[in-house]
């Protein structure tokens, strides 16, 4: 293969530089849009949905799990893929495989689930060999349909407002690709990471940055308060 110049320190330096003034242009691009995203509007999700998890039927609020925001992937791991039944689909678990550990999603009020037609023995039995602990739960109905995911992968943000559920935010295809890490995440639905130097809409919950980051099995101490509404 034909390799770029091989240059000195100083010089390697001095392109790392000129190349960091773009990376923080990038940055600061990644933080407006997330900024324009917490002022999408909000769509009622009138319909009632039905999902089976591994302590029966559960509605799209339940999988809420008491928390305000939700984050919905659906995952192909579904009867009737060539990969049915030992395996969900090489993308699907690609992203499964870099998840982070979702404590650090609770803590910011935000649960992250699976969502698949696959039956929940199979699931869990899938969950346990490859080692992924994220909520995952089988659709009961037209879920992947309405919301665009019924022949793709995609990830739907919600949130509630009491029991009143709202779709915030969509991704599919290559933005599925950046999602896995709790930044990311975080960044997709409508309250943010909920930190104080965020351009939020007024009122929006917000703490400092590092006082909320916790060990992932500490969260509820005090040093790692919950934001405040």
């Amino acid at each position: 293969m034909q390799t770029p110049p091989i240059v000195s320190a100083e010089d390697w330096e001095a392109a790392r530089q000129r190349l960091l003034v773009e990376e923080k242009e990038l940055t600061r691009a990644r933080d407006a849009l997330a900024a324009r995203r917490r002022r999408m509007p909000w769509l009622p999700v009138d319909k009632p949905y039905r999902f089976e998890g591994p302590r029966g039927e559960a509605s799209l609020l339940d999988l809420f799990d008491g928390r305000r925001q939700l984050i919905v992937y659906r995952a192909f791991f579904d009867p009737g893929l060539s990969s049915w039944p030992g395996n969900a689909c090489h993308g699907c678990s690609m992203i499964a495989d870099q998840v982070a550990h979702v404590a650090h999603l609770n803590a910011r009020d935000t649960t992250l689930v699976f969502a698949s037609r696959a039956p929940q023995p199979d699931i869990e039995r899938l969950k346990a060999r490859m080692g992924w602990a994220m909520p995952w739960y089988t659709m009961l109905d037209g879920f992947d349909t309405d919301f665009g995911v019924d022949e793709w992968h995609g990830t739907n943000a919600f949130i509630r407002d009491g029991d009143r559920v709202f779709r915030t935010y969509f991704l599919n295809n290559r933005g599925d690709e950046a999602l896995g890490g709790t930044w990311s995440y975080l960044d997709l639905t409508a309250l943010g990471r909920q930190e104080d130097w965020e351009d939020s809409p007024e009122g929006y919950p917000q703490t400092p940055p590092y006082e909320w980051w916790n060990w992932h099995d500490e969260y509820g101490d005090t040093a790692a308060p919950r934001p405040s509404a």
